[in-house]
Order: C-alpha cells, then structure tokens, then sequence
C-alpha cells in the first residue's frame, strides 16, 4: 500500500478544504482545515491556466465563485492571479471575504504550504497530466500525493507518464465494474490503489460488499462529498477507509464521538 494512506485510519479528507465554511480550493480553506481541524489530507481540483500552469480550481469556468467571467484556461497565471477567489462566497452574509486578497492558487503553492499533508488531485481536463506530474516531481511529492479523475483515459495516462510512482484512484469505468463483481462475490484487481465513490454513484449505495470487494483487492475505498452525521456514522461502521467532506468539523465530532 502506498505511503500515502500512511497517517491516518480512517482518512478524513477536506473537500476543498471546504465548499461551505470556506471559499472552496483557497489557501484560506485549506489553511482553515490544516490548522483549526487538524485534517492533513486535502482534496483539491486541477484545470491548467492559458500558459500551462496546474492551478487549483474546480469549474471550468470561473462565473460561480470569482469576480472574473469565461473559462479558466483562456486567462495566464498573472490574469488569474488578479481575481478575487472569495468574490461570491456567503452571499447570505454580505460576501464577508470579498476583497481580502484570497487568490486562485497553483497547486505547487499548495504542496510548498504543507510539506507534509497529502493531497488528492482530481484532474479535470484533458492534456493536463505531464503539467501536474511535473510538479509532482519538482516537490518531491510521489508519496503524498493520490490522483483521480472522472475520465479513465485521463487516469491511465497519468500513470504511464509517472511509471507507477504516484498512486491512483479508479475512474467510473472501474468503479462500476469493482461494484457489480461485488454482487456476486467477484473481484477484478486493477493497478489502482483507491476506489473513490459517491453514496449515490450511478444508482447504488456504499455497502458491506462493496467495501469487502474493494479490500479484497488490496485497494481503500473513500467516500465523497459526505456531509451528514449520521451518514459517516453509518459508512464508517461499514469499514470505509476514507471520507471526503466539507464539514471537517462534523466528522472530527463523529470520529471523536
């Protein structure tokens, strides 16, 4: 199993730091999880900029959550940096971040941050997988870091050009077929280290045999974006090995519980 699994049973993952608390996939948010809640496992999104730098954003546009419009990948790094990331948080109280200096990070300020959290990178556009590799490798960071994308070809890639080094979830493609061998008490090992599922993925729930299953091929199996207590409660109690949440509070208060 790879190091990345290594600092903690269950592993509590911070869903861009938060989608709720904090403006999602900021420094803010992830300095938030990392030193007010302890989480030392973050997960974060990746689309590439116009000249080819790995920045941490979810959308491929940038209307929901900045004061910029159009896609991300049309601006260079210098045009992004200029945008407000907490421009569109918490309308409800009068966008109380806006304005404070909270930016779009690259994903290696995000690495240089935390030498030692772990982060799981959810690829999401074609073509960014040399870019993201690289700065994998200039921080020295193989073994902290996991990989997933919701495009199996994306993932496949990813892997060759990093020859193994740096552990990978499975896309869709062999999420649904882990799930229906579990159905019938069949396992198909493949080169991933983790199966990363919603509750609700294409129809099924998490259960006892899908959690069997997936241990069965020497793979963790982590569940996302789970915010309710009584459903990491109820996960938990099935042997999950990882939950990816945006309320680190509540969980910490469910493991602590």
């Amino acid at each position: 199993m790879s190091d990345f699994f290594s600092v903690e049973h269950p592993i509590r993952f911070a869903h861009r730091g938060s989608s709720i608390l904090w403006p999602e996939n900021t420094m803010y948010a992830f300095t938030a999880a990392v030193d007010q809640y302890e989480y030392r496992y973050l997960e974060l999104d990746i689309h590439l900029s116009a000249d080819r730098v790995p920045m941490v954003f979810h959308d491929s546009s940038l209307d929901r959550t900045t004061n910029g419009s159009g896609p991300i990948a049309a601006r260079d790094l210098a045009a992004l940096k200029e945008l407000d990331a907490a421009h569109l948080f918490d309308s409800e109280h009068d966008y109380p971040l806006r304005d404070t200096g909270i930016t779009i990070p690259t994903l290696d300020e995000v690495y240089r941050a935390w030498p030692q959290v772990r982060l799981n990178l959810d690829l999401k556009t074609s073509r960014e997988e040399w870019a993201v590799a690289e700065v994998i490798r200039a921080n020295d960071a193989e073994h902290r870091t996991l990989v997933g994308s919701f495009v199996d070809g994306r993932i496949s890639r990813f892997r060759r050009i990093t020859r193994g080094t740096v552990a990978t979830s499975a896309g869709p493609r062999g999420v649904i077929k882990l799930w229906a061998s579990s159905r019938v008490g069949m396992t198909r090992r493949l080169p991933v280290q983790a199966y990363q599922v919603s509750d609700s993925y294409s129809g099924f729930n998490v259960d006892r045999r899908l959690v069997t299953a997936v241990h069965r091929v020497g793979a963790h199996l982590h569940v996302w974006t789970v915010n309710e207590a009584s459903e990491m409660k109820r996960l938990l109690d099935l042997g999950v090995d990882g939950i990816i949440t945006d309320r680190p509070d509540l969980l910490n208060e469910v493991l602590d519980g």
